[in-house]
């Protein structure tokens, strides 16, 4: 991976304050906060994915190889479910071995930016995926894999796709390959993308413009706003010099030192390259190794004729799905998914360090992982695996977060990650703000100011997906009132 040049984390000024000023902008005339729901709830009744599992036998247009044991699409495109084997010296659970979701492909997740009566508005599409708990999510503008624009299921094109492979005719304001979950994919990467347009945009069924403010507010919902949308929306370069008088400082207080967080480098506890040199260093040290394996020769996973599942009966399963859909560029198909067993937890602990908020990240490392480690929330897990796993294995500050005083928590959402390969799978996210002067020194955290994680979004791998659904969160948290 290329070392980051001198412009990290730059971003053009006037960007950064338009972003800022959509943000307060809290309603819009194009699609009133008071008719989102009865509009999105309309769409629900056309635009549906109807999931039924299936035995994994029965999936058509898949088929298991004999020799490996290995699901992979009859086209070759798509993904395959395979092996993995982890080697972790010195980690709590030091190896093990598991089914994996390996899609080479590099999808493409992207919002369109447009100006309305001088506030910035992002295209967004109510879409219907197979794994979600509620069916449907508001999800970005285009959110589609490589063999879905390629159209290899023979259906329609992807709508607005043009605006994102074409990108460069218009105004792109972020692009960056990102990953996806590192416990669940191999070497997975989409790219994330914002394209600002200026010329007339066809506004097709099922899509609507809202400003920043608005799906900051929508983000608060269970389950509405979708995974993909969430990675996207942490993307954009809302950092910057201006960016504190925008929002607000003056009033003090939880809104403040988020909204001084988002402004200049000088004000973080860590300077950059420390933060870098530390990712670096932990890379480096880093003895994971992971090998791609046949199916077949997983340890203690079992496959039965409904699902290939862990012989303790946690942590997850690969099951079959056939699914019926309207609104969609194919009527019916069928697909493995991953189902989770249990809801996730994701949480950052955050505090005032001189008048600035940051965010308590720790490196982690994932099996899917292109380089190694990624930085992490403060506290990722699903608490349901802890029976079969070490005790080792308890996450360090799970107890602060999950005894926080209710007045400490910010933000208490359930939501959805990706609908389209995952089963129902659902994760809480946390905000907690401790007291200022409390200590949390450990080698594998740091803490890291909000505009020193947006810089290190502008370029690939540094933040995983649960780190970046939490950053978006924290975000929905700029311009609040003055009791924050």
């Amino acid at each position: 991976m290329p070392e980051l040049s001198a412009s990290y984390g730059a971003v053009d000024r006037r960007t950064a304050v338009r972003l800022a000023e959509s943000v307060l902008a809290r309603d819009s005339t194009l699609t009133p906060l008071a008719t989102f729901h009865d509009w999105f709830a309309g769409v629900a009744e056309r635009v549906y994915t109807e999931a039924t599992r299936i035995p994994l036998d029965d999936i058509e247009g898949w088929h298991t190889d004999p020799a490996t044991g290995n699901i992979g699409h009859r086209s070759g495109k798509f993904f395959t479910v395979e092996g993995l084997e982890v080697r972790a010296p010195g980690e709590a659970l030091p190896s093990w071995s598991q089914p994996i979701i390996h899609q080479p492909e590099v999808g493409i997740l992207g919002i369109l930016l447009k100006e309305f009566d001088g506030v910035l508005h992002c295209l967004m599409q109510a879409k219907g995926e197979p794994g979600n708990c509620n069916g449907l999510q508001l999800s970005p503008t285009v959110q589609a894999t490589r063999s879905n624009y390629a159209r290899v299921h023979q259906g329609r094109s992807v709508p607005y796709i043009e605006y994102f492979r074409e990108a460069a005719r218009h105004r792109p304001v972020t692009d960056v390959r990102q990953s996806e979950q590192g416990s669940w994919f191999y070497r997975k990467r989409n790219r994330n993308m914002v394209v600002e347009v200026t010329d007339e945009v066809e506004l097709l069924d099922g899509f609507c413009w809202l400003t920043l403010g608005q799906l900051h507010q929508l983000l608060a919902t269970d389950n509405l706003v979708n995974m993909d949308a969430r990675t996207v929306l942490a993307c954009l370069p809302f950092t910057g010099e201006d960016v504190p008088a925008v929002l607000g400082t003056g009033a003090g207080g939880f809104g403040a030192s988020l909204a001084r967080s988002c402004g200049a480098p000088s004000d973080a506890v860590h300077p950059r390259e420390d933060i870098l040199r530390w990712i670096t260093e932990v890379r480096s040290a880093s003895e994971v190794t992971v090998h791609r394996t046949p199916l077949h020769d997983v340890e203690r996973w079992k496959r039965g004729e409904e699902a290939l599942s862990h012989e303790s009966g946690r942590f997850f399963s690969v099951i079959g799905v056939h699914v019926q859909a309207g609104g969609r560029e194919v009527k019916s198909w069928a697909q493995p998914m991953i189902e989770p067993h249990g809801t996730g937890i994701a949480a950052l602990l955050v505090q005032q360090i001189d008048g600035v908020l940051h965010a308590l990240m720790q490196s982690l490392a994932e099996p899917g992982f292109v380089d190694a480690t990624e930085l992490a929330p403060t506290v990722q897990c699903t608490p349901d695996d802890f029976p079969a796993l070490p005790s080792g294995a308890r996450p360090l500050f799970l107890d602060q977060v999950l005894g926080a005083p209710p007045a400490r928590v910010r933000f208490d959402t359930t939501l959805s990650e990706e609908g389209g390969r995952f089963h129902h799978a659902q994760t809480r996210y946390l905000i907690v703000e401790v007291e200022d002067g409390e200590t949390f020194d450990h080698p594998d955290y740091r803490w890291t100011a909000v505009h020193q994680l947006t810089g290190l979004l502008q370029h690939s791998h540094y933040l995983n997906i649960q780190a970046r659904s939490l950053l978006a969160c924290l975000h929905s948290l700029s311009g609040q009132p003055a009791t924050l």
